[in-house]
């Protein structure tokens, strides 16, 4: 099983099983929404789903999407994969520039 990482800060984390993600939003020029089955519930209702909103750099939402959907189905990717590591500077693509959360939104 793979694991999506992403942290926007010191004791500000979540890890998601790749299997969870429910879909990716481009809604803004610079962001990125992915969808989750809320960690907190485990439920996919409308109303408890977690968000984790990726800011990127224009016009790299085509290069960063498919860079997640590689990771994720490369046999060759370890199970957890760092999609963005503010605290690090570790960042599954460039264009990923920082990470928030909100759960079970």
């Amino acid at each position: 099983m793979k694991y999506l990482y992403f942290k926007d800060g010191d004791n500000d984390a979540q890890l998601y099983p790749a299997a969870n993600l429910l879909g990716i939003i481009h809604d803004a020029n610079t962001s990125l929404k992915l969808r989750f089955v809320s960690a907190v519930t485990g439920s996919a209702a409308a109303t408890e789903v977690d968000l984790v909103t990726l800011t990127i750099t224009a016009d790299t939402e085509t290069a960063v999407c498919e860079a997640i959907v590689g990771a994720m189905n490369d046999p060759r990717t370890s199970g957890f994969i760092v999609v963005a590591n503010v605290t690090t500077g570790e960042f599954l693509h460039p264009g990923i520039t920082g990470t928030a959360a909100t759960l079970d939104s």
